[in-house]
């Protein structure tokens, strides 16, 4: 296996199961001079602040970050920092000290962070108001020294400097609640290194076994996924990967489907986990939450209901398949999530579902949503097309013939109402709920119902791919047409290049038999992954990525396109 190497200015070092990271970014959008570990439990706290030293003096380092290691460089000195499990670091110099102090401000003499030296083992223990945890350092060899603020209330600083005079000198950073007994090493450095890298190893080679030289972001991109999975906490109730560890770090309500269909063939049982997350805290209207975090649930927005689309392709991929356990839950959630549109979200006398806001879509701002908000819309109605025809599929493997039978007229119809309604003979329009005012736009939203493939009749199929094709930039389909007025390049979904919209209308294409179309698609956006990252959106004219830079559904489509593309190719050697 090739070893990534990364920027942390781009993606954070961290370790499956850890809620916390080292990076420079603090806020969002607001990057550090020196990296933090930066905790996501309560929201993103920076917590400790890492300070390179030689000759007692902050010095200026190169950073180097693999899956097992992060080290500071400077003149033949180095500081080594890696995970011994998802709560421990372990620390490493010689040649260079490190600092290591209270990152979060001193809010009264009562909050913010206090360090004290515990008298049962001699370890310095920052306690942390913004966490609610407590973050001990305990000294291996070598010796903390200049340690500042010590029992210290109110303002001021809080730290200590590890160091060993030119001599190496190895120290441990723990993460517990209340109490923990003294520290004590299982192994030595090299060794957690190692099993680091091993356990890192084991999860890339599952989820890519099929990777080649022609695939050669599939390590970093099995990197950003496995080291954004937290273990169950708060509100989480199960292994999660976040959307990542930078700002961005919840679980929104589509964005985790396409990381439960990277992590199906290879994880099947944390993709499955993926999948059911946000399900753990459907309502009673049988509602999913916007997103879902440790310590905050939201249900001001819905997302999409592509989960059906998803739950399919779950299903293909998942090794073994599902017993009727597991079938029989996945029914119950999605008819619910179902039900959900087709009743709360139908007006009286309308036959199509309608979003409240650009935030239901998922494309926030997207241009379609310029003139009215409570709209209809043709993606939302052929992602429900597609998620009826799901339930039509798992009724029938759970010997519901009846409710299988139902849920295929319900598809039915609301495909043909769709061509009826917002399908003008030349494209899909959008149509305000109540006044019935329909427009034709510029955003690539309007031709996501090419996402029903072979359940569009032939010439809106053509038609949507034509119109499709004109999207397409030298990286990839932007959202919004690069000739409109709207057009921005960082305008969110009014330009820029996205990761679940490139993945379902690559499907779509070629179910509907665009092939040589769903091809350049994915080729283009793989080899912008391949260049650029997986940020969380790119520039659709010069490629660059755009705000979040380790963002796990992009780093899961790239895994989704190019195991798909390896097996055609294998198929057709």
């Amino acid at each position: 296996m090739t070893v990534p190497a990364f920027s942390v200015q781009e993606i954070p070092f961290s370790h499956h199961g850890s809620w916390f990271d080292v990076s420079p970014v603090i806020a969002q959008n607001v990057y550090a001079d020196d990296l933090h570990l930066v905790s996501h439990q309560t929201g993103m706290h920076p917590i400790l602040r890492f300070t390179p030293t030689a000759g007692g003096a902050p010095a200026r380092t190169t950073v180097e970050a693999t899956p097992s290691r992060l080290t500071w460089v400077r003149d033949g000195g180095r500081v080594d920092l890696a995970y011994e499990g998802a709560d421990t670091l372990r620390l490493r110099g010689r040649g260079l000290g490190l600092r290591v102090g209270a990152a979060s401000p001193e809010l009264t003499p009562f909050s913010g962070t206090y360090l004290y030296r515990d008298p049962v083992d001699g370890a310095y223990v920052f306690t942390v108001y913004e966490t609610g945890r407590r973050y001990r350092v305990t000294v291996l060899s070598g010796r903390a020294e200049d340690t500042a603020g010590v029992q210290r209330l109110g303002h001021g600083a809080r730290g200590l400097h590890l160091t060993g005079d030119g001599q190496r000198w190895e120290a441990a950073i723990e993460e517990f609640d209340s109490a923990r007994r003294p520290y004590a090493p299982s192994a030595t450095f090299d060794q957690v290194t190692a099993a680091a890298e091993a356990e890192f190893a084991a999860f890339a080679d599952a989820v890519a076994p099929w990777r080649t030289a022609g695939t050669p972001a599939a390590e970093l991109a099995a990197y950003v996924l496995w080291s954004a999975t937290v273990r169950p906490a708060g509100f989480l109730r199960r292994p999660a990967v976040l959307m990542s560890k930078h700002w961005m770090d919840k679980v929104w309500s589509w964005d985790h489907c396409f990381n439960a269909v990277a992590l199906a063939a290879g994880a099947p049982e944390l993709a499955w986990d993926q999948f059911h997350l946000v399900f753990d805290h459907q309502d009673d209207a049988g509602g999913l939450p916007d997103s879902v975090t440790h310590s905050e649930v939201l249900y001001n927005f819905v997302k999409p209901p592509i989960h059906g689309w998803a739950f399919r392709r779950l299903r293909e991929r998942l090794p073994g398949g599902l017993d009727r356990s597991r079938l029989s839950l996945a029914y119950r959630r999605i008819e619910a999530w179902t039900n959900f549109w087709l009743t709360a979200r139908r007006a009286p006398g309308e036959s199509l579902p309608h979003y409240q806001h650009g935030n239901d879509s998922g494309w926030d701002n997207a241009t379609t949503f310029d003139p009215d908000h409570v709209i209809q819309t043709s993606d939302l109605a052929a992602f429900l097309v597609l998620q009826m025809r799901e339930l039509a599929d798992l009724a029938t493997e759970l010997g519901r013939a009846d409710d299988a039978a139902g849920w295929r007229r319900a598809a039915d119809r609301m495909r043909d109402d769709l061509l009826r309604q917002l399908w003008t003979g030349e494209r899909f329009v959008a149509r305000a709920v109540g006044s019935g005012r329909t427009w034709a736009g510029s955003s690539l939203l309007d031709l996501v119902a090419i996402v029903l493939g072979e359940d569009l009749p032939p010439e809106p199929r053509a038609t949507l791919a034509e119109r499709i094709e004109a999207h397409l930039t030298p990286y990839g389909l932007a959202s919004e047409l690069p000739t409109s007025g709207h057009y921005r390049a960082d305008g969110y979904w009014r330009g820029p290049i996205w990761a679940p919209s490139t993945v379902l209308i690559e499907d779509g294409l070629r179910r509907g038999g665009r092939t040589g179309l769903a091809d350049e698609v994915s080729a283009r956006f793989r080899a912008l992954c391949e260049e650029s990252g997986f940020a969380e959106n790119f520039d659709a004219r010069s490629g660059a990525g755009l705000r979040d830079r380790a963002y796990t559904w992009t780093a899961s489509a790239y895994l989704i396109l190019a195991e798909a593309h390896e097996r055609r190719r294998a198929a057709a050697s």
